[in-house]
Parts: C-alpha cells; structure tokens; sequence
C-alpha cells in the first residue's frame, strides 16, 4: 500500500475540500515565499506557453489580452464619465 501524501506537499488541485484550511495554513506567506510562489508561477507560464519548440502566438496573446483587459478596468471610469458628458 502507498504512503499517503502529506498535506503539505500536495498541489491545490489534489487537496480535497476539508484538507484545505490546513492546506493554506501550511503555506509560506513570508514575502520571500510569496516572491517564490511569483517566480514559480512565471517559470511554469513561461516553459508551457513561451518556451515550446512548435511555439504559437497563444502564450504571447494571453498576456496582451490580459493587458488589454487590465487597461480598460483602470481607465472603465474616465471613459464611462467621457461618454455620458458626450451627449449632454
């Protein structure tokens, strides 16, 4: 029989639903743990969507779309205040 996983070492999707408080309390919320899980984040984005050998135009994409989305939710109150003094 295998060993059971501790909680600590399993993924977020492989915790089950009472795990997880423990879960996060487990986790490092240290700014270098933050800064870690950041960089962590990164590098897996980057090596499945930016480093491929049969690359594409979707890792680059996202992250204008993502930008683009961003930009209209910062500036969603001047062009809301802009349109409605547009007809006035």
């Amino acid at each position: 029989m295998a060993s059971p996983v501790p909680v600590k070492e399993k993924k977020l999707m492989e915790v089950k639903l009472g795990e997880l408080p423990g879960w996060i309390l487990m986790r490092d919320f240290t700014p270098k743990g933050i800064a870690g899980a950041f960089q962590r984040g990164y590098y897996r984005y980057y090596n499945k969507y930016i480093n491929v050998k049969k690359g594409g135009v979707a890792g680059i994409s996202m992250v204008l779309a993502a930008y683009v989305l961003f930009s209209y939710c910062h500036s969603y109150k001047e062009l809301k205040h802009e349109r409605l003094h547009r007809y006035h």
